[in-house]
């Protein structure tokens, strides 16, 4: 479901930027900006992003820059060059540096729009991981399944999605906002109980019958998933 992929755009053109993820936010993704490299780099590196969008010319560190610091990091997130350089030679270049795809400006919104599906269908570069593990527990995301020290946990589908997102950010804080933006697909008041009824539920499963629990209520700040 393309509600479930979070998308990075890296655009200095504010205007632009504020285009491209509008456009993206209205075909269902979740979308965050970055106008300079370093900053790019920095939420680039948290491996949270289905997909990042390129632009070539940045103020500081230049997209290719960043592209190649990723790769070096070896994160592999799928990544769509954008430019107004369209040479072979430009285009080769940013290939080369680590780009998955290369979008000469102008283009139209539709086309970025199918490269970006293409991208995602074709999923990382190199080994796409299938199974996450915190502790005994196990999710293997073809599946849809779960287990914890080999007992079979029954999943509703958007348990699933949020313990899913829980697992992909071990041991770290999750607040409310983190998880009604990538597990709900929206924005209202975080004073919803929606997520309280959702995580109390998954507790119940996750952790019935074990001696230590993994799910963690943070007084104040969310939830922690963790084996500690």
């Amino acid at each position: 479901m393309v509600g479930t992929m979070k998308l990075l755009v890296i655009e200095d053109d504010r205007e632009a930027a504020a285009y491209i993820a509008k456009g993206l936010g209205e075909s269902g993704y979740v979308v965050d900006q970055a106008h300079e490299g370093r900053d790019a780099l920095f939420l680039a590196t948290g491996g949270t992003y289905d997909a990042l969008i390129v632009d070539r010319m940045l103020p500081g560190m230049d997209g290719l820059a960043v592209i190649s610091a990723l790769r070096a990091a070896e994160i592999k997130t799928p990544v769509l060059i954008l430019s107004a350089l369209g040479a072979v030679d430009d285009r080769v270049k940013g290939l080369r540096a680590g780009g998955d795809d290369y979008l000469v400006k102008p283009f139209a919104f539709a086309e970025l729009l199918a490269r970006i599906e293409a991208l995602l269908r074709r999923g990382p570069s190199g080994s796409t991981p299938v199974k996450l593990k915190v502790g005994a527990l196990e999710m293997d995301l073809l599946a849809r399944s779960v287990k914890r020290g080999g007992k079979e946990i029954e999943l509703l589908p958007r348990e699933f999605r949020l313990l899913e997102f829980l697992m992909r950010h071990p041991g770290q804080v999750v607040t409310r906002t983190m998880l009604l933006e990538n597990v709900w697909d929206y924005h209202f008041d975080p004073q919803t109980n929606v997520i309280d009824v959702h995580i109390s539920r998954l507790r119940q499963k996750l952790d019935k019958g074990f001696d230590r629990p993994l799910l963690h209520t943070v007084r104040g700040a969310g939830y922690r998933l963790s084996a500690e």
